[in-house]
């Protein structure tokens, strides 16, 4: 008898030991746990631990739906937004939050992610619209981004807590002209820089004018002062020479007119080309020619000088 009841003993344990793995849940750190019986909330588990619950989910009796209590995340890409001076942004978006009553977000979701997040883009989309069309074209690159995300984040805050939500954070991850726009930007820029070319070429050009009407000036003003010099110290060498000659003339004056005249044969005589012809015993000018002592030229008879012929 006792090996009949033995199988019934195993299937009663087997049962007992079913209904205890069927009654019980485990919540652990990054989960919260919404009890529902039959479709209603019947009990939400927050903190993480071992609970239990009605067995065997059937006829929807006791149901255990987790809910991530860990920040999560959703992006939002390539948004076209208009600033206030008609320009056009693409933006890129994300939102960092958190399920903060289980609760609420069953009740008004049914506890579906895709659910909440499609109602939170729908209203990201209309905040990053706003905020970006009550600013200029520079605002959302200059330090204003920071208080932009943060009227965006205020702004997401009523429909989040709404869903249950409690938005943590949001950014704008990238903030690009569209094409069309940043063609015209580069057009502009381009156009500025041209004439800020021009205008610097403009400024050298007249710089350089400036500068070489200076040098102009200078180049006549030292080439004057030169000429000037030149003249004081040719003044004084001629003065000098001519006292020099004054002095030798007075120390010996034959030997002075001697000197004369040779000079004076050297300038007259010296070059070839030329033919004189003149009466030597009649003219002072050549009695030093056959005369060094520079006697009286003979006058009784008279004579032809060729001195320099002239090689024709």
């Amino acid at each position: 008898m006792t090996s009949s009841r033995l199988p019934a003993i195993l299937i009663a344990f087997a049962v007992v030991l079913l209904l205890i793995y069927s009654s019980v849940f485990v919540v652990n750190a990054k989960e919260q746990a919404i009890v529902l019986r039959f479709g209603q909330i019947r009990a939400v588990k927050t903190e993480p631990g071992l609970y239990f619950k009605l067995p065997f989910a059937f006829m929807d009796a006791d149901r255990v739906q987790y809910i991530q209590r860990q920040e999560l995340r959703f992006d939002l890409d390539n948004i076209r937004v208009q600033v206030s001076g008609g320009k056009f942004y693409e933006v890129d978006a994300f939102v960092v939050y958190k399920i903060k009553d289980a609760r609420k977000f069953r009740e008004t979701v049914s506890g579906d992610r895709d659910a909440a997040e499609s109602r939170l883009r729908t209203r990201l989309d209309a905040a990053l619209r706003r905020v970006y069309g009550l600013r200029n074209f520079e605002a959302a690159l200059s330090n204003e981004r920071a208080s932009m995300m943060t009227e965006v984040r205020d702004d997401l805050h009523r429909d989040a807590e709404s869903l249950g939500l409690n938005i943590e954070d949001v950014r704008i991850r990238r903030t690009d002209l569209t094409q069309e726009v940043s063609q015209q930007t580069y057009d502009r820029m381009k156009a500025e820089r041209l004439a800020e070319a021009e205008l610097i070429r403009a400024r050298g050009n007249e710089e350089g004018q400036r500068r070489r009407a200076i040098a102009d000036r200078q180049v006549v003003e030292i080439v004057a002062d030169a000429r000037k010099d030149s003249e004081v110290l040719r003044g004084e060498g001629e003065a000098q020479r001519n006292a020099i000659f004054a002095d030798a003339s007075k120390r010996d004056p034959n030997f002075y007119e001697f000197y004369r005249s040779m000079a004076a044969y050297n300038k007259a005589l010296g070059s070839g080309g030329k033919t004189l012809v003149l009466p030597p015993n009649k003219s002072d000018f050549f009695k030093f020619f056959d005369n060094p002592a520079g006697a009286a030229p003979d006058t009784s008879t008279p004579a032809l000088a060729n001195p320099a012929p002239s090689g024709n």
